[in-house]
Order: C-alpha cells, then structure tokens, then sequence
C-alpha cells in the first residue's frame, strides 16, 4: 500500500487529524464535527456543524455535492426533526450521500448534533 499518498491535515487535537485525505482514490475522511457554541438549540448546533463540514471540505478541493456517506449522531431522538429541516436546507438535493442518523450519547452534555462524513475530491 502506498501509504505517502495519504494526507493527514488539522492534526493539532492529541486524537485525531480532522481532516485525512486518501489521495490515490481521491477520498476524503473528516472527523466528526461538533459545534462550537454549545448553548445553542440542535438547529444551530446543526448549522455550526454543517458549516464546519462545508470550510473542511473546501480546504482540500470538495464540496457537499460530493458527499458519499454521513453519519449523524444526535443526543436525543426527540431532535431528529428539527436536525433533519437544516440537513434538508443545506444538502444538495441532487447529490445526496448514503447517511445514518442514530441517538447517542455524546462526549460532552450539551453537544446535542455530531456530524462525520465521507466525500469524494
């Protein structure tokens, strides 16, 4: 395996790189991102998260219209509707990845959205 061809960026947190780049198949891993501001509701934790998603992405050539795959981990069930209006606003309606959405608990008690996805370069 040709492992040079993997690119590893943002790795300043002690676990993990955000962002890690594939680059013989063109695939593109980021971490799974949590908001910034926890106070928000899920709909702005929500839109934090799919920003994030938006500047990772473009800081190696990609775009929500390549997504392959996204998992969506949300604190409660009850918020599924609610995360679903802004997924549903931000998504390409015409290129939407393969996603999951599960309730879990989270690493932090007021992160109520994790978002992690796939895309292609």
């Amino acid at each position: 395996q040709n492992f040079a061809s993997i690119t590893r960026l943002n790795t300043d947190h002690p676990n993990m790189s955000q962002t890690v780049v594939h680059e013989a198949t063109g695939t593109i891993y980021l971490a799974g991102q949590v908001p910034d501001d926890y106070t928000l509701d899920a709909q702005g934790q929500a839109k934090e998260v799919l920003s994030k998603i938006d500047t990772l992405l473009g800081e190696v050539g990609s775009d929500k219209s390549k997504l392959l795959s996204a998992q969506v981990w949300l604190k409660t069930m009850d918020d599924f509707g609610a995360v679903n209006e802004i997924w549903q606003g931000w998504v390409d309606p015409v290129n939407k990845p393969v996603r999951a959405a599960v309730e879990a608990n989270m690493a932090h008690p007021d992160i109520l959205v994790e978002v992690m996805v796939i895309a292609a370069k």
